[in-house]
Protein backbone atom coordinates (compact mmCIF):
# COMPACT_ATOMS: atom_id res chain seq x y z
CA UNK A 1 0.00 0.00 0.00
CA UNK A 2 2.55 2.25 1.29
CA UNK A 3 4.49 1.84 -2.33
CA UNK A 4 1.51 2.34 -4.05
CA UNK A 5 0.57 5.84 -2.51
CA UNK A 6 4.66 6.98 -3.13
CA UNK A 7 4.00 5.81 -7.30
CA UNK A 8 1.06 7.73 -7.17
CA UNK A 9 2.95 10.97 -5.65
CA UNK A 10 6.07 10.42 -8.28
CA UNK A 11 3.62 10.51 -11.10
CA UNK A 12 2.41 13.84 -10.36
CA UNK A 13 5.06 16.19 -11.81
CA UNK A 14 6.65 15.33 -14.87
CA UNK A 15 9.76 16.40 -13.44
CA UNK A 16 12.10 14.66 -10.48
CA UNK A 17 13.54 18.05 -9.70
CA UNK A 18 11.72 21.68 -10.47
CA UNK A 19 13.15 24.01 -8.02
CA UNK A 20 10.43 26.11 -6.69
CA UNK A 21 8.50 27.37 -3.00
CA UNK A 22 5.14 27.97 -5.40
CA UNK A 23 3.59 24.20 -5.34
CA UNK A 24 4.32 24.02 -2.11
CA UNK A 25 3.21 26.74 -0.35
CA UNK A 26 -0.47 26.15 -2.35
CA UNK A 27 -0.57 22.65 -0.66
CA UNK A 28 0.79 24.12 2.75
CA UNK A 29 -1.84 26.57 3.07
CA UNK A 30 -4.75 23.79 1.56
CA UNK A 31 -3.27 22.12 4.75
CA UNK A 32 -3.71 25.21 7.23
CA UNK A 33 -0.04 26.40 7.12
CA UNK A 34 1.95 23.35 9.63
CA UNK A 35 5.20 24.92 8.57
CA UNK A 36 4.09 28.01 11.03
CA UNK A 37 3.16 25.05 13.87
CA UNK A 38 6.90 23.27 14.54
CA UNK A 39 8.91 23.34 17.41
CA UNK A 40 12.13 25.36 17.32
CA UNK A 41 13.13 25.09 13.77
CA UNK A 42 17.41 24.21 12.39
CA UNK A 43 17.47 24.63 9.25
CA UNK A 44 21.16 22.48 7.70
CA UNK A 45 22.02 23.01 3.99
CA UNK A 46 25.39 22.73 2.09
CA UNK A 47 27.37 20.36 -0.16
CA UNK A 48 28.35 17.29 1.78
CA UNK A 49 28.14 16.36 6.05
CA UNK A 50 24.63 17.64 6.24
CA UNK A 51 23.12 14.13 7.24
CA UNK A 52 26.08 13.11 9.54
CA UNK A 53 25.55 16.93 11.09
CA UNK A 54 21.83 16.09 11.40
CA UNK A 55 22.41 12.90 12.90
CA UNK A 56 25.00 14.43 15.69
CA UNK A 57 22.44 16.89 16.55
CA UNK A 58 19.23 14.21 16.62
CA UNK A 59 21.93 12.36 18.92
CA UNK A 60 22.97 15.13 21.04
CA UNK A 61 19.20 16.42 22.03
CA UNK A 62 17.81 12.99 22.92
CA UNK A 63 20.84 12.12 25.39
CA UNK A 64 20.01 15.14 26.97
CA UNK A 65 16.49 13.64 27.31
CA UNK A 66 14.68 16.10 24.58
CA UNK A 67 12.39 14.43 21.81
CA UNK A 68 13.33 15.55 18.22
CA UNK A 69 11.63 15.94 15.17
CA UNK A 70 13.94 15.22 11.87
CA UNK A 71 13.57 15.44 8.25
CA UNK A 72 15.98 13.73 5.82
CA UNK A 73 16.57 12.94 2.71
CA UNK A 74 16.72 10.18 0.73
CA UNK A 75 16.20 7.41 2.60
CA UNK A 76 18.53 4.19 2.09
CA UNK A 77 15.89 1.48 2.87
CA UNK A 78 11.90 2.32 4.04
CA UNK A 79 10.82 5.77 2.71
CA UNK A 80 9.88 6.14 6.91
CA UNK A 81 13.66 6.97 7.53
CA UNK A 82 13.40 10.63 5.83
CA UNK A 83 10.08 11.28 8.54
CA UNK A 84 11.43 11.21 12.45
CA UNK A 85 8.39 12.05 14.92
CA UNK A 86 9.44 12.67 18.52
CA UNK A 87 12.33 10.34 17.78
CA UNK A 88 10.34 7.80 16.88
CA UNK A 89 9.85 6.31 12.75
CA UNK A 90 6.12 6.01 11.82
CA UNK A 91 4.31 2.90 11.34
CA UNK A 92 3.29 1.63 7.60
CA UNK A 93 -0.07 2.32 8.84
CA UNK A 94 0.81 5.51 10.47
CA UNK A 95 2.49 6.43 7.15
CA UNK A 96 -0.04 5.67 4.75
CA UNK A 97 -3.02 7.45 6.40
CA UNK A 98 -0.67 10.35 6.37
CA UNK A 99 0.48 10.15 2.79
CA UNK A 100 -2.92 10.03 1.39
CA UNK A 101 -4.08 13.04 3.65
CA UNK A 102 -1.87 14.76 1.91
CA UNK A 103 -2.44 13.66 -1.32
CA UNK A 104 -6.67 14.39 -1.19
CA UNK A 105 -5.27 18.43 -0.05
CA UNK A 106 -3.19 18.56 -3.07
CA UNK A 107 -6.13 17.28 -5.35
CA UNK A 108 -3.87 16.03 -8.16
CA UNK A 109 -2.23 19.51 -8.80
CA UNK A 110 1.60 19.32 -10.45
CA UNK A 111 4.19 19.13 -7.79
CA UNK A 112 7.48 17.04 -7.23
CA UNK A 113 7.41 13.69 -5.09
CA UNK A 114 10.10 15.74 -2.75
CA UNK A 115 7.26 18.78 -2.25
CA UNK A 116 4.61 16.72 -1.12
CA UNK A 117 6.36 14.80 1.29
CA UNK A 118 7.45 17.49 2.69
CA UNK A 119 4.41 18.76 3.37
CA UNK A 120 3.64 15.35 5.09
CA UNK A 121 6.44 16.04 7.64
CA UNK A 122 5.62 19.35 8.15
CA UNK A 123 1.82 18.34 8.56
CA UNK A 124 3.29 15.16 11.34
CA UNK A 125 5.52 17.45 12.68
CA UNK A 126 2.65 20.03 13.86
CA UNK A 127 0.26 17.13 15.55
CA UNK A 128 2.68 15.78 17.93
CA UNK A 129 4.89 17.77 20.80
CA UNK A 130 8.31 18.00 20.42
CA UNK A 131 11.33 20.48 21.58
CA UNK A 132 13.12 21.28 18.32
CA UNK A 133 12.52 20.24 14.47
CA UNK A 134 15.84 19.46 12.17
CA UNK A 135 15.30 19.75 8.83
CA UNK A 136 17.74 18.61 6.05
CA UNK A 137 17.36 20.27 3.00
CA UNK A 138 17.11 18.32 -0.47
CA UNK A 139 18.59 19.81 -2.53
CA UNK A 140 20.13 23.98 -2.62
CA UNK A 141 18.43 25.95 -0.52
CA UNK A 142 16.93 29.08 -1.55
CA UNK A 143 13.86 27.34 -3.41
CA UNK A 144 14.18 23.92 -1.32
CA UNK A 145 11.25 22.62 -0.08
CA UNK A 146 12.24 23.04 3.30
CA UNK A 147 12.89 26.83 3.05
CA UNK A 148 9.40 27.66 4.02
CA UNK A 149 9.94 28.38 7.60
CA UNK A 150 9.77 31.75 7.91
CA UNK A 151 11.64 32.09 11.51
CA UNK A 152 14.36 29.07 12.11
CA UNK A 153 16.19 29.10 15.43
CA UNK A 154 19.70 28.67 13.76
CA UNK A 155 20.60 27.93 10.49
CA UNK A 156 23.68 25.80 9.50
CA UNK A 157 25.24 25.44 6.20
CA UNK A 158 27.78 22.69 6.11
CA UNK A 159 31.01 22.36 3.41
CA UNK A 160 30.03 23.34 0.32
CA UNK A 161 31.27 22.17 -3.05
CA UNK A 162 30.47 21.43 -6.34
CA UNK A 163 27.94 19.18 -7.27
CA UNK A 164 24.46 19.21 -8.72
CA UNK A 165 25.66 22.23 -11.41
CA UNK A 166 22.41 21.11 -13.65
CA UNK A 167 20.05 22.92 -10.79
CA UNK A 168 21.91 24.83 -9.08
CA UNK A 169 24.83 26.47 -11.36
CA UNK A 170 27.76 25.51 -12.78
CA UNK A 171 30.28 28.19 -10.60
CA UNK A 172 30.57 27.59 -7.03
CA UNK A 173 29.26 30.94 -6.23
CA UNK A 174 26.20 30.30 -7.75
CA UNK A 175 26.26 26.98 -5.44
CA UNK A 176 27.09 29.36 -2.58
CA UNK A 177 24.45 31.64 -3.16
CA UNK A 178 21.73 29.18 -3.52
CA UNK A 179 22.72 27.47 -0.16
CA UNK A 180 22.85 30.82 1.80
CA UNK A 181 19.26 31.39 0.12
CA UNK A 182 18.28 29.08 3.64
CA UNK A 183 19.56 32.42 5.98
CA UNK A 184 16.76 34.77 7.49
CA UNK A 185 16.75 38.06 8.23
CA UNK A 186 18.51 37.95 11.87
CA UNK A 187 18.90 34.81 12.40
CA UNK A 188 22.28 33.31 13.49
CA UNK A 189 23.95 30.93 10.77
CA UNK A 190 26.60 28.33 11.20
CA UNK A 191 29.05 27.78 8.85
CA UNK A 192 31.81 25.35 8.53
CA UNK A 193 34.95 26.53 7.22
CA UNK A 194 34.89 27.10 3.58
CA UNK A 195 36.76 27.99 0.72
CA UNK A 196 37.00 31.61 -0.21
CA UNK A 197 34.98 32.27 -3.48
CA UNK A 198 32.17 30.14 -0.95
CA UNK A 199 33.02 32.60 1.75
CA UNK A 200 32.84 35.82 0.09
CA UNK A 201 29.36 34.73 -1.16
CA UNK A 202 28.17 33.83 2.40
CA UNK A 203 28.93 37.04 4.08
CA UNK A 204 27.67 38.79 1.43
CA UNK A 205 24.30 37.31 1.99
CA UNK A 206 24.75 37.83 5.92
CA UNK A 207 25.67 40.85 5.90
CA UNK A 208 22.43 42.04 3.37
CA UNK A 209 20.18 40.63 5.82
CA UNK A 210 21.81 41.36 9.31
CA UNK A 211 22.61 37.25 10.13
CA UNK A 212 25.26 36.81 12.87
CA UNK A 213 27.60 34.18 11.81
CA UNK A 214 29.40 31.99 13.74
CA UNK A 215 32.20 30.60 12.18
CA UNK A 216 34.11 27.40 12.49
CA UNK A 217 38.28 28.53 12.57
CA UNK A 218 36.63 32.06 14.68
CA UNK A 219 34.38 31.41 16.65
CA UNK A 220 34.17 27.84 17.24
CA UNK A 221 37.03 25.16 16.71
CA UNK A 222 37.26 21.12 16.79
CA UNK A 223 40.75 19.08 17.31
CA UNK A 224 41.52 15.42 17.47
CA UNK A 225 42.88 14.93 21.51
CA UNK A 226 45.70 12.38 22.09
CA UNK A 227 43.75 9.80 23.06
CA UNK A 228 41.44 9.91 19.77
CA UNK A 229 38.68 11.97 21.52
CA UNK A 230 37.32 15.26 20.63
CA UNK A 231 38.25 18.70 22.20
CA UNK A 232 35.59 21.47 21.16
CA UNK A 233 36.33 25.07 22.03
CA UNK A 234 34.12 27.38 21.53
CA UNK A 235 33.11 31.39 22.98
CA UNK A 236 33.84 30.96 26.27
CA UNK A 237 33.17 27.54 26.94
CA UNK A 238 35.75 24.18 26.05
CA UNK A 239 34.68 20.74 25.79
CA UNK A 240 37.15 17.07 26.43
CA UNK A 241 34.40 14.72 24.50
CA UNK A 242 34.88 11.18 23.28
CA UNK A 243 35.16 10.31 19.53
CA UNK A 244 31.98 10.83 17.61
CA UNK A 245 30.64 7.26 16.81
CA UNK A 246 30.92 7.77 12.75
CA UNK A 247 33.53 6.79 11.63
CA UNK A 248 36.81 9.59 9.70
CA UNK A 249 38.22 12.81 10.34
CA UNK A 250 35.76 14.51 8.72
CA UNK A 251 33.42 13.46 11.40
CA UNK A 252 34.90 15.78 13.92
CA UNK A 253 34.10 18.95 11.65
CA UNK A 254 30.26 17.93 11.16
CA UNK A 255 30.45 16.84 15.34
CA UNK A 256 31.83 20.70 15.96
CA UNK A 257 29.04 22.34 14.06
CA UNK A 258 26.56 20.03 15.94
CA UNK A 259 27.87 21.15 19.08
CA UNK A 260 28.61 24.91 18.21
CA UNK A 261 24.71 24.75 17.50
CA UNK A 262 24.18 23.50 21.35
CA UNK A 263 26.63 25.68 22.42
CA UNK A 264 24.61 28.80 20.99
CA UNK A 265 20.97 27.90 21.58
CA UNK A 266 21.94 26.44 25.31
CA UNK A 267 24.41 29.15 26.04
CA UNK A 268 24.83 32.04 23.59
CA UNK A 269 21.05 32.84 22.19
CA UNK A 270 19.00 35.83 23.73
CA UNK A 271 17.21 34.17 25.40
CA UNK A 272 18.53 30.70 25.26
CA UNK A 273 15.73 27.83 24.25
CA UNK A 274 17.87 25.20 25.89
CA UNK A 275 19.24 26.58 29.15
CA UNK A 276 20.73 24.31 31.33
CA UNK A 277 21.56 21.65 28.69
CA UNK A 278 23.85 18.79 30.44
CA UNK A 279 27.12 18.63 29.29
CA UNK A 280 27.03 14.71 30.12
CA UNK A 281 24.61 14.65 27.21
CA UNK A 282 27.12 15.71 24.98
CA UNK A 283 29.29 12.79 25.19
CA UNK A 284 26.81 10.32 25.51
CA UNK A 285 25.15 11.73 22.19
CA UNK A 286 28.62 11.78 20.48
CA UNK A 287 29.19 7.93 21.64
CA UNK A 288 25.91 7.31 20.27
CA UNK A 289 25.21 8.67 17.12
CA UNK A 290 24.28 6.38 13.94
CA UNK A 291 24.04 7.39 10.88
CA UNK A 292 24.21 4.77 7.95
CA UNK A 293 26.21 4.35 4.62
CA UNK A 294 28.58 7.25 6.35
CA UNK A 295 31.95 5.11 6.19
CA UNK A 296 30.03 2.81 7.88
CA UNK A 297 31.49 -1.20 8.80
CA UNK A 298 29.44 -3.66 8.22
CA UNK A 299 29.28 -6.16 11.15
CA UNK A 300 26.83 -8.94 10.21
CA UNK A 301 24.93 -9.95 7.26
CA UNK A 302 24.87 -12.27 3.89
CA UNK A 303 27.00 -9.87 2.22
CA UNK A 304 29.35 -9.64 6.07
CA UNK A 305 28.74 -13.75 5.84
CA UNK A 306 30.58 -13.94 2.33
CA UNK A 307 33.50 -12.62 3.66
CA UNK A 308 36.70 -15.01 4.91
CA UNK A 309 38.61 -14.44 8.48
CA UNK A 310 39.80 -11.07 9.11
CA UNK A 311 38.43 -9.42 6.30
CA UNK A 312 36.12 -6.30 6.45
CA UNK A 313 33.39 -4.56 4.04
CA UNK A 314 32.48 -0.88 4.22
CA UNK A 315 29.70 1.15 2.87
CA UNK A 316 29.80 4.97 1.89
CA UNK A 317 27.31 6.45 0.39
CA UNK A 318 29.25 10.21 -0.91
CA UNK A 319 28.52 10.88 -4.56
CA UNK A 320 30.94 13.64 -5.57
CA UNK A 321 34.27 14.66 -5.34
CA UNK A 322 34.38 16.28 -1.96
CA UNK A 323 33.18 13.10 -0.58
CA UNK A 324 35.69 11.38 -2.19
CA UNK A 325 38.90 13.58 -0.97
CA UNK A 326 37.15 12.77 2.59
CA UNK A 327 37.16 8.97 1.47
CA UNK A 328 40.76 8.96 0.76
CA UNK A 329 41.66 11.05 3.08
CA UNK A 330 40.24 8.49 6.07
CA UNK A 331 41.83 4.97 3.22
CA UNK A 332 45.59 6.78 4.29
CA UNK A 333 45.44 4.82 7.77
CA UNK A 334 44.08 1.77 6.11
CA UNK A 335 47.84 0.82 5.14
CA UNK A 336 47.49 -2.58 7.44
CA UNK A 337 45.06 -4.33 4.34
CA UNK A 338 44.79 -4.28 0.98
CA UNK A 339 41.47 -2.25 0.04
CA UNK A 340 39.07 -4.09 -2.79
CA UNK A 341 36.34 -1.67 -4.08
CA UNK A 342 32.85 -2.26 -5.19
CA UNK A 343 32.01 1.35 -7.15
CA UNK A 344 28.79 1.96 -8.80
CA UNK A 345 27.48 5.55 -9.40
CA UNK A 346 24.75 8.09 -11.69
CA UNK A 347 25.94 9.18 -14.90
CA UNK A 348 24.65 12.70 -13.75
CA UNK A 349 27.46 12.79 -11.33
CA UNK A 350 31.24 13.96 -11.82
CA UNK A 351 32.39 10.68 -12.02
CA UNK A 352 35.73 11.40 -13.02
CA UNK A 353 35.91 14.05 -9.71
CA UNK A 354 35.06 11.44 -7.51
CA UNK A 355 37.74 9.24 -9.17
CA UNK A 356 40.62 11.70 -9.15
CA UNK A 357 41.52 11.36 -5.73
CA UNK A 358 40.23 7.66 -4.50
CA UNK A 359 40.88 5.03 -7.71
CA UNK A 360 44.43 4.96 -6.76
CA UNK A 361 43.98 3.71 -3.25
CA UNK A 362 42.16 0.60 -4.11
CA UNK A 363 44.50 -2.31 -5.13
CA UNK A 364 41.67 -4.04 -6.75
CA UNK A 365 38.26 -2.46 -7.64
CA UNK A 366 35.24 -4.05 -9.40
CA UNK A 367 32.15 -1.77 -10.64
CA UNK A 368 28.55 -1.88 -10.86
CA UNK A 369 25.42 -0.50 -12.38
CA UNK A 370 23.24 0.47 -9.15
CA UNK A 371 20.06 -1.98 -9.47
CA UNK A 372 16.47 -0.35 -10.29
CA UNK A 373 18.06 3.42 -11.48
CA UNK A 374 17.68 4.20 -14.98
CA UNK A 375 20.48 7.29 -15.01
CA UNK A 376 23.19 4.78 -13.47
CA UNK A 377 26.77 4.85 -15.33
CA UNK A 378 27.11 1.22 -16.64
CA UNK A 379 29.41 -1.09 -15.10
CA UNK A 380 31.44 -1.01 -17.99
CA UNK A 381 32.06 2.72 -18.06
CA UNK A 382 33.07 2.57 -14.16
CA UNK A 383 35.79 0.16 -15.02
CA UNK A 384 37.35 2.29 -17.64
CA UNK A 385 36.93 5.56 -15.81
CA UNK A 386 38.89 3.89 -12.90
CA UNK A 387 41.13 3.09 -15.41
CA UNK A 388 42.04 6.59 -16.40
CA UNK A 389 42.25 7.46 -13.25
CA UNK A 390 45.36 4.91 -12.30
CA UNK A 391 43.49 1.62 -10.76
CA UNK A 392 45.47 -1.07 -12.41
CA UNK A 393 42.89 -3.45 -11.78
CA UNK A 394 39.36 -2.09 -13.15
CA UNK A 395 36.03 -4.46 -14.25
CA UNK A 396 32.78 -4.97 -14.07
CA UNK A 397 31.06 -7.30 -12.73
CA UNK A 398 27.04 -8.32 -12.77
CA UNK A 399 26.22 -7.69 -9.27
CA UNK A 400 27.35 -5.91 -5.92
CA UNK A 401 27.67 -9.95 -4.49
CA UNK A 402 29.71 -10.98 -7.92
CA UNK A 403 31.35 -8.41 -7.41
CA UNK A 404 32.28 -9.16 -3.88
CA UNK A 405 33.43 -12.78 -4.21
CA UNK A 406 35.42 -11.80 -7.41
CA UNK A 407 37.45 -9.42 -4.93
CA UNK A 408 37.77 -12.58 -2.32
CA UNK A 409 39.54 -14.43 -5.42
CA UNK A 410 41.56 -11.83 -6.64
CA UNK A 411 42.65 -9.56 -3.60
CA UNK A 412 45.69 -10.95 -1.16
CA UNK A 413 43.31 -11.73 2.21
CA UNK A 414 42.63 -10.55 5.01
CA UNK A 415 41.54 -7.43 3.09
CA UNK A 416 38.91 -4.41 3.46
CA UNK A 417 36.09 -3.98 0.60
CA UNK A 418 34.72 -0.28 0.13
CA UNK A 419 31.58 -0.10 -1.54
CA UNK A 420 31.02 3.30 -2.55
CA UNK A 421 29.60 5.95 -4.84
CA UNK A 422 26.43 6.55 -4.67
CA UNK A 423 23.81 6.45 -1.87
CA UNK A 424 21.29 4.61 -3.92
CA UNK A 425 24.17 1.91 -4.44
CA UNK A 426 24.19 2.11 -0.61
CA UNK A 427 20.59 1.75 -0.29
CA UNK A 428 20.37 -1.35 -2.33
CA UNK A 429 23.57 -3.11 -0.43
CA UNK A 430 21.58 -2.33 2.92
CA UNK A 431 18.55 -3.77 1.41
CA UNK A 432 20.68 -6.85 0.52
CA UNK A 433 22.30 -7.23 3.61
CA UNK A 434 19.53 -7.10 5.47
Amino acid sequence: MIDAVLDRLTRLHPKVIDLSLERVLGLLESLGNPQDRLPPVIHVAGTNGKGSTVATLRALFEAAGLRAHVYTSPHLVRFAERIRIAGTLPSDAELLALLEEVEQANAGNAITFFEITTAAAFLAFSRIPADVCILETGLGGRLDATNVVERPALTILTPIAMDHQNFLGGRIEAIAAEKAGIMKRGIACLSAKQGRKVAKVLDARATELGVPMIREGEDFFARTAPDGGLVYRGRGVEWTLPAPALAGSFQYRNAALALAAIERLSRNAQPPLFPGFPEGALALGLKSVDWPARLQRLSHGPLVDLLPAGWELWLDGGHNPHAAEAIAQHARNWRDKPLGGVFGILSTKDVDGYLEPLAARFHTLRTVAIPGEAASLPAADAAAAAGRHFCLDAKPAESVIAAIKDLIATTPGPARILICGSLYLAGTVLAENG
